[in-house]
């Protein structure tokens, strides 16, 4: 093969041999990235299918390509930069592939996903070198972006959306109840939901705003205030959105800013936020230099070049690490669909005053989903009805597991019943203090307080992420992966204090009884 400096940067006089080198190193790059991609089809895939089917993060379509434009739009300076394998890398792959696999057994999808996407600027780091992974640092580090996350923020900014509306309607002088994250204004009723927290908006004037500061700014100074100012803005932009429509709505008379036009309404307002957000930023511009301004490469002459044998061997260390890890979690995964058995659930009749009851505590019931097998029961102990409501999960999968935002109470916009709130509390569970999520839900005609937690193994909990962890240890250990939900709840009127001494009383004497039957099922 015959190098030809002209196709790497020509005008500049690259030696022959760099661009030679280059040609052998970068193939190897790129067929090493795209074995990336393949060991970790699985992760790749869901990550795409939620682009797909997600209007928060439809944009993660463009991440890849947009990343590969602007590594091409480094190519001079990086054609200058010999590379050169480093093997410090190596620990943080190995770490890497650790942290995919907790996560891949464990179901922490996000986790999962950052940690393969992680993997391609650190193979580029083991096969180039800290210099060019160095030059390449914010199109490698943009790849990041790709990843659907950011959900856990969605209940704080429905809550801040909800705080600054019901604040603003106040400031304008109309009377407004609010309960969590509803309120009432004299022309109708209101919720902030997922779609209003503003989430989608925050998201992509972040992906936008460090794009825009990177082509725009080299100052990391300008850079990180431009950043700062794409994260804060659309934070407050929402709730002003939101207490816009709110006023468009009420002063036509609950005839515009709903339905499709709520959404239209939105999207423009947020397009005019992102041409502020870009006006400002263009007082600062400062300019990229020149090709020909780019320092030629430093100690070239000194260094020999590497051998093509030299990446070769790197690229099959850098894919060695790789390839365990896949391999591990579908073996786990294997083990788990060898010993998967059906679930016999068998619930107690009743112990001391606590005993079966025919009729339902509401029309309500929580809404998990994939479970193994459900049971639900209703217990009085003749002044208080009590509803037990039991998801058990035996072989879970992405979608089907215990620890999943899908597995609420209500859902959002739900025609019926609304949940201002779920906090977690201290209780005592075995006579030992514990925590359990304790949320209201209020219907037409009923209120019902709710305690919620998670059986994982022989451990109680209500933190998910202490939850995912217990998960991950014992898959890895190859323990049991029986687990189950427990939803307890009872009507209350104004004051849910006499509530919470029922649930207390009935978990007291019930649980016990319960827990023989929850070992009874993981023994089936």
């Amino acid at each position: 093969m015959k190098a030809r400096p002209a196709d790497f940067n020509g005008e500049a006089g690259m030696d022959a041999a760099l661009a030679y080198h280059w040609q052998t190193a970068g193939r190897l790059a790129g067929g090493g990235v795209a074995a990336l991609l393949i060991l970790y089809y699985p992760t790749f895939k869901a990550m795409a299918d939620i682009w797909w089917r997600s209007e928060t993060f439809t944009h993660g379509l463009l991440i890849f390509p947009i990343s590969l434009w602007l590594i091409w739009r480094r190519r001079r300076a990086v054609a200058r930069i010999p590379p050169r394998p480093d093997y410090r890398a190596v620990p943080v792959l190995i770490l890497l592939g650790l942290g995919w696999l907790v996560a891949r057994v464990s179901g922490v999808l996000v986790i999962e996903q950052y940690a393969v996407v992680a993997m391609i600027p650190v193979l580029i780091w083991l096969l180039l070198g800290p210099k060019v992974t160095a030059e390449l640092a914010f199109p490698l580090a943009f790849l990041l972006f790709a990843v659907p996350t950011g959900e856990f923020l969605i209940p704080p900014m429905m809550m801040l959306t909800a705080d600054f509306t019901v604040r603003m309607l106040e400031i304008t002088g109309i009377p407004v109840f609010r309960e969590g994250t509803f309120f009432s204004i004299p022309s109708g009723d209101w919720s902030v939901v997922e779609g209003c927290s503003g989430l989608r908006y925050l998201i992509a004037s972040i992906t936008l705003g460090s794009l825009y500061a990177y082509l725009n700014y080299r100052s990391p100074w300008r850079r990180l205030t431009f950043i700062g100012l794409a994260i804060v803005l659309p934070v407050f932009a929402n709730g002003f959105r939101a207490y816009l429509i709110v006023m468009i709505a009420h002063l036509s008379n609950m005839t515009l800013a709903l339905g499709v036009d709520h959404l239209i309404y939105g999207w423009l307002f947020f397009g005019l936020v992102m041409l502020l957000l870009f006006w400002l930023g263009s007082f600062w511009i400062e300019r990229e230099p020149a090709p020909q301004d780019f320092p030629p490469p430093s100690g070239l002459a000194a260094a020999p070049l590497i051998s093509a044998g030299t990446f070769v061997k790197a690229l099959a260390l850098g894919l060695g690490i790789a390839l365990p890890w896949p391999v591990r979690a579908a073996y786990i995964e294997h083990l788990a669909d060898a010993k998967s058995t059906p679930v016999e659930l068998a619930l107690p009749e009743g112990v001391g005053p606590w005993r079966m009851a025919a009729e339902p505590v509401a029309d309500w019931t929580p809404s998990y989903v994939g479970a193994d097998a459900r049971a639900e029961r209703f217990y009085s102990d003749g002044s208080h009805k009590i509803g037990f409501y039991l998801m058990y999960y035996r072989h879970q999968r992405q979608g089907r597991e215990l620890i999943n935002s899908q597995n609420v109470l209500i859902g959002q916009k739900h025609p019926i019943w609304k949940m201002p709130d779920e906090r977690p509390v201290a209780v005592r569970l075995h006579g030992k203090p514990a925590t359990v999520l304790q949320g209201r839900l209020i219907g037409p005609d009923t209120k019902l307080l709710t305690w919620r937690w998670n059986r994982i193994g022989e451990t109680y909990t209500a933190n998910d992420y202490w939850g995912k962890w217990l998960e991950a240890k014992n898959r890895l250990l190859g323990l049991s992966e029986d687990e189950a939900g427990i939803v307890i709840a009872t009507e209350y009127s104004e004051d849910p204090e006499p509530a919470v001494r029922v649930l207390q009383d009935f978990v007291d004497a019930m649980l016990p009884p319960l827990e023989a039957s929850l070992d009874r099922a993981a023994g089936s």
